[in-house]
């Protein structure tokens, strides 16, 4: 019998994973991933800012696996031999495959630099963020929590503030808690179009959140994030939220990486240099084409991922995942109000958020298991 084993529950893989409900004969299915519920990555600001409950944004991995009569195994990889087709289990076992598909995501970027695995609260992976979120909340109840900077400046970061800052003035004083966000780049999120970047500076601005440019973090230290050239802002606590790094295992693996220690895919979403190897969402890179590190993208490869798998087990040929030449980019603003980009085109407003809303529990909607 041919074994599938899905490491990780990523955007693409539940997507295979649902496909696989109805699985070919002579094919054993594994999914891989330390955590039970997986969060979907478009609704955790809503989760941070109160708007949701655990339930409404997670999916349930090991009842997806159930429903496709698949095996749930709750563990983190920590390794993997490509040439033995062998997995190394943060338990200690080890996994065997025919066939593998990888959709572990990411670790923040520069997150090993001084002080920040002690001082400084990692957005990822995201379990572990939630709980720590939980303990920031209780803070701000108790009143010891005055100041919290957020290092990173891309939607995911802005978001994240605005999200936080919401759910905070709930439980703690007005202007109890300052905010600021920081950033190495020479503007928020440099990969967004004018008119997005203006609706949220401004939006930014009109809730008080200081944003600090040009400041490249050295060391988080108790009470301070500390810039190149010793310049600091003080922190009460640190949420890290850069831009996506390569798990370090990877680079053990025998497969081609890009220069970032990425996996190198080809239009099939096949690793370059195994032809039983799958890789999508973020821990992979395209060869042929540019697109950021984003769960929109990680949606659309899920159809044609969970495709190329079973042509794959058949000994068929395989599809061609084309990345849309735009996203459209809904970035929520704390409240129930969000922001627009599509192109050249932004438009912002409580409808906006409603229409982001209903698009995201449709995603979840999709894996929703009975019991």
């Amino acid at each position: 019998m041919k074994r599938l084993v899905l490491l990780g529950g990523g955007h693409s893989n539940v997507e295979v994973l649902r496909a696989f409900r109805v699985h070919p004969a002579g094919v054993c299915v594994t999914l891989v991933d330390p955590a039970r519920f997986a969060a979907y990555s478009g609704m955790l600001p809503g989760l941070v800012a109160g708007h949701y409950g655990f339930h409404d944004c997670h999916i349930d991995l090991a009842g997806l696996a159930r429903d496709a009569g698949a095996r749930f195994v709750p563990a983190r990889a920590c390794g993997l031999d490509a040439a033995r087709r062998t997995i190394e289990l943060d338990d200690g076992a080890a996994l065997d495959y025919d066939l593998i598909s990888l959709d572990v995501g990411s670790v923040p970027a520069s997150a090993g630099l001084p002080g920040i695995a002690e001082h400084a609260i990692p957005v990822r992976p995201v379990a572990t963020f939630l709980h720590d979120w939980t303990m920031l909340i209780e803070r701000a109840q108790t009143g010891t929590l005055g100041k919290l900077v957020l290092v990173g400046g891309g939607a995911a970061g802005v978001e994240l503030i605005l999200a936080m800052q919401y759910r905070l003035a709930q439980v703690a004083p007005p202007k109890a808690i300052q905010f600021a966000l920081v950033t190495d780049a020479d503007r928020l999120l440099p990969g967004a179009t004018a008119g997005t970047r203006a609706a949220l500076q401004c939006l930014l601005a009109r809730r008080g959140i200081a944003v600090h440019l040009n400041a490249r973090v050295t060391r988080v230290e108790p009470g301070a994030v500390v810039f190149l050239g010793d310049d600091r802002v003080a922190a009460d606590a640190a949420v890290w939220a850069t831009g996506a790094g390569a798990p370090a295992w990877l680079r053990e693996t025998g497969l081609m990486l890009d220069d970032d220690g990425f996996i190198l895919v080809n239009e099939h979403l096949q690793s370059v240099s195994r032809a039983d190897v799958f890789a999508a969402g973020d821990c992979a890179t395209m060869v042929a084409h540019a697109y950021p590190k984003s769960g929109v993208y990680a949606v659309r490869q899920g159809p044609i991922l969970a495709e190329n798998v079973r042509q794959a087990l058949a000994g068929k040929p395989l599809a061609i995942y084309r990345p849309q030449r735009r996203a459209l980019a809904l970035i929520s603003g704390g409240d129930q109000y969000a922001v627009a980009s599509y192109g050249n085109f932004t438009l912002a407003g409580a409808w906006v958020w409603r229409w982001k809303n209903h698009i995201d529990r449709r995603f979840v909607a999709r894996y929703r298991v009975a019991g």
